[in-house]
């Protein structure tokens, strides 16, 4: 049982990934990039300053640039697709789903602004469904870095493996929780802290919260197992099934809306298996978020680590 310290990122993870994108562009020169118009913000445009005839920049036209992905990567040259989480989940879905998954081509995509990180651009550019939609669709892998090692992990296992990703990643910098040696796997995921009392499970930015949460927890004597669950689809249900048997409670955090997120996968999972715990779903709820700075629509939503820490409280019946 202890405690854990999380250190200051100085950088957000669209930018390691761009980073890591130009250093694996050295490694495989196969693959090319596609950007919808706002490489500074993804920083793709890292890659396209080095390899110039690699990147490709498709304009506002996000369905159009999936279809031109999917061409490129039939011919057989691996793609990378960039741009906001909530264009390329949605504004192009049937695109990814027909032309990408249903051929399983070799198209990665590069999503930032993931969940309500976007903040104070707005529900326009908030993606809090994206999961859902792209999780379903078959052949999809899904993958959500938390860091900047675990981002350069993640990138490398997509790029590794022929077939269609989705990676998302964080708008702001905010922390790094790895160092060192990780072990990061197609349909893995990691224990950032070992506990007995409460398993609770998140991937991404919320993951940080649950951190915090944690550290809170510890000092009222309340022992939380963390689970980062960075592989989102294929999801590591042997680990996160251990913990549930160990804690027999489970709260599931994240930056998405709770109907069709991985609360849901671990809930029928666990049902279908006669499993029965104490659990607690912690998403947006059936809502669109607001324009705001990211603190506070984590506040506004009930996904701060204070409103973890309460319905931890809630579950070993010590709440106000």
């Amino acid at each position: 049982m202890s405690s854990i310290q999380m250190q200051k990122a100085s950088k957000p993870t669209r930018r390691s990934a761009a980073e890591r994108m130009v250093e694996y562009g050295a490694i495989d020169n196969e693959f090319t990039v596609m950007e919808a118009d706002i490489g500074k913000s993804t920083n793709s445009y890292l890659f396209g300053e080095v390899y110039p005839d690699r990147y490709f920049q498709m304009g506002i036209a996000e369905l159009n640039m999936m279809s031109a992905a999917a061409g490129m990567a039939a011919g057989g040259r691996p793609v990378v697709v960039c741009g906001y989480g909530v264009f390329l989940s949605m504004r192009a879905l049937e695109s990814v789903r027909s032309m990408i998954c249903y051929p399983n081509l070799n198209v990665k995509l590069f999503a930032s602004h993931g969940g309500i990180t976007a903040a104070i651009d707005g529900v326009s550019h908030q993606s809090t469904e994206d999961i859902s939609h792209l999780g379903t669709l078959p052949n999809m892998r899904i993958l959500v870095p938390c860091d900047t090692i675990s981002t350069q992990a993640c990138f490398d296992l997509a790029m590794e493996n022929p077939g269609p990703f989705y990676m998302r990643y964080i708008r702001d910098a905010m922390y790094e929780v790895y160092g060192g040696e990780q072990d990061f796997r197609i349909g893995g995921s990691n224990i950032i802290k070992k506990g007995s009392d409460i398993t609770i499970v998140s991937y991404g930015d919320l993951l940080f919260q649950a951190v915090e949460a944690s550290n809170e927890l510890f000092k009222m004597g309340i022992d939380t197992e963390i689970i980062d669950a960075y592989s989102v689809k294929p999801i590591d249900w042997v680990s996160i099934k251990k913990s549930i048997q160990k804690t027999n409670r489970l709260i599931v955090l994240e930056n998405h809306q709770r109907r069709n997120g991985i609360g849901y996968e671990l809930a029928y999972r666990a049902m279908s298996e006669g499993m029965v715990c104490n659990f607690i779903s912690m998403g947006l709820d059936d809502t669109f978020a607001e324009t705001g700075d990211y603190p506070s629509l984590l506040n506004a939503y009930g996904l701060s680590a204070f409103h973890v820490v309460a319905n931890a409280k809630k579950m070993m019946g010590k709440a106000r």
